[in-house]
């Protein structure tokens, strides 16, 4: 039986409550989605906290039996830039604080931090309450800034001195990956004794393989297409230009391909990235179409409804649209950076692609459309892989991580 009752995860800058897709709403909101409803399954009562970005949202939201979203007063009741927010670690720490120490019934026992900005105030928040933190990364900034392509901005000094400090005070660190435990290790001088392995889940209720002509019926998308989605917020690091690219250059070395491209998702914040305008310049108007983006049970028809699904980021300490594809059936096209090499099983559930070029992109696509019986043995092996990830093994996991923490706050490992 595991110690940890109750816990307070901060996910300050973004809400689980929020569409995943556009804004600053991704992967990660996904994640403390579902790792706080699995955790309530086991009888673990979760409070989440994010910042109150709107005067009309209610201070308190009951996501599910024993999970609650709290929106904490902190600077401006509007959302801000990811700039502006680390002016209000202190007001939103505080605030936070405050409402852990007041809530009534069980205590909470650990606090289980998100992204780095939550990271900052979750060490403040732990202190003042002498509490152990758990901090997950999901992208870290020195991992980012290595693998930079042209014409993106650098992450700050700020996110890289901040994070320098959450791996040297956090309790406890949960990696995605062995690979991204190491880019902890090698990027930041964090402690292999205080890093904890837990793989992301996906929903497999929704994700699932189930009537794919249906789907494609359904969103208009004909039999003879050759039908490639992507999903995911409209930036640079997410790549679908990497995408129209590729495409661009298949339209003219493979005339006879039926190609279609949907793009599910919305520009990221104050990103300038103008996705129509590359489709436009490319010539593709009439084959690529970009969406918004879609509840869960929507956008498994979409992943279902293609050939293929592409995932040409620059970097990714996990890829939950690889996973959530392939639980679908759908193989999958990734870059091989971060922890897609995790998320995809290459020649078996997908390929991946050594950068993004967009000639070796095109040549993975079209190789995948040329040999339609290797891509259905793909789907069906995806299918099967993702099944392995289960967000109660997530969960399961987290929470091992969880009781570590406890003990390691009096009892230090050597070495570290």
């Amino acid at each position: 039986m595991h110690q940890i009752r109750r816990v307070a995860m901060l996910s300050l800058h973004t809400s689980p409550l929020e569409q995943p897709g556009g804004g600053d709403a991704g992967g990660m909101n996904v994640y403390v989605r579902h790792l706080a409803l699995e955790l309530a399954a086991t009888g673990v009562a979760v409070d989440i906290y994010t910042r109150r970005v709107s005067a009309a949202q209610c201070e308190s939201v009951e996501l599910a039996p024993l999970v609650t979203v709290h929106h904490i007063a902190a600077g401006p009741a509007a959302k801000v830039s990811k700039e502006v927010l680390p002016e209000l670690i202190t007001e939103m720490a505080d605030a936070v604080a405050d409402h852990v120490a007041a809530l009534p019934g069980e205590p909470v026992r650990v606090i289980h931090s998100h992204y780095w900005i939550s990271g900052m105030a979750g060490l403040l928040v732990a202190k003042r309450l002498d509490l152990p933190l758990v901090h997950t990364m999901h992208t870290m900034a020195r991992v980012k800034n290595h693998l930079l392509p042209q014409g993106q901005t650098a992450e700050p000094g700020i996110r890289e001195d901040g994070e320098q400090h959450i791996v040297a005070a956090a309790t406890r660190l949960i990696a995605n990956t062995t690979a991204e435990a190491a880019e902890l290790e090698r990027h930041y001088d964090g402690c292999e004794q205080r890093i904890d392995i837990v793989s992301p889940g996906v929903d497999l209720k929704t994700f699932k393989p189930a009537f794919r002509d249906r789907s494609r019926q359904e969103l208009g998308i004909a039999p003879e297409r050759f039908h490639v989605v992507f999903a995911g917020r409209m930036q640079r690091l997410k790549g679908p230009h990497v995408l129209v690219k590729a495409a661009a250059l298949l339209r003219e070395e493979h005339p006879d391909i039926n190609l279609q491209l949907s793009f599910l998702g919305s520009r990221s914040g104050n990103d300038k990235y103008d996705l129509q305008t590359l489709i436009d310049n490319a010539g593709l108007t009439d084959c690529a179409t970009i969406y918004p983006p879609v509840e869960a049970p929507q956008l498994a028809d979409w992943y279902r409804s293609a050939n293929v699904v592409a995932v040409p980021s620059s970097s990714e300490s996990f890829g939950l649209v690889a996973l959530e594809a392939q639980a679908c059936g759908t193989p999958v096209v990734a870059t091989n950076v971060g922890g897609l090499p995790r998320a995809v099983s290459d020649g078996r559930t997908g390929l991946l692609v050594d950068g993004r070029s967009a000639t070796l992109w095109a040549e993975a696509l079209a190789s995948l459309h040329d040999f339609p019986e290797t891509r259905i043995d793909m789907g069906r092996a995806a299918s099967v892989f993702a099944g392995a990830f289960g967000w109660e093994r997530t969960a399961a996991r987290t929470v091992l991580s969880y009781d570590l923490a406890l003990t390691y706050q009096y009892i230090a490992p050597p070495g570290c």
